[in-house]
């Protein structure tokens, strides 16, 4: 799965969950265990104003769902996610994508 990466935007995130649920539920996964997790970081004043910030963190068990991208499917984290703020791209266009959505960007490479 070398081939593709994931894109997390979390400037767009607002701490659903649905990503963690959709990926619990695609790996089978405890309820100790998670594929992705969503850390909160904050409060943060900035500004004037009180900002929290939800970045969805993949974990060493995901695979970016390596079975749905070889039938041509989007991970499941992908899929549910509410705020469309992830996406896989091929690994050799990580660098022009991150760049083209500036910098609350992340990227997750299993």
């Amino acid at each position: 799965m070398s081939e593709k990466a994931l894109i997390i935007d979390y400037k767009y995130c607002t701490g659903c969950n649905s990503c963690e649920v959709a990926c619990r539920n695609e790996l089978g996964c405890s309820l100790e265990e998670w594929g992705i997790r969503i850390t909160e970081q904050g409060p943060i004043e900035m500004g004037g104003k009180w900002v929290w910030n939800y970045i969805p963190v993949p974990t060493s068990l995901c695979d970016l769902c390596e079975g749905r991208i070889e039938k041509g499917e989007k991970p499941a984290c992908v899929l549910h996610c509410l705020a469309a703020c992830m996406e896989v791209v091929d690994l050799k266009d990580v660098g022009k994508r991150m760049s083209e959505l500036g910098s609350s960007v992340v990227s997750y490479i299993p």
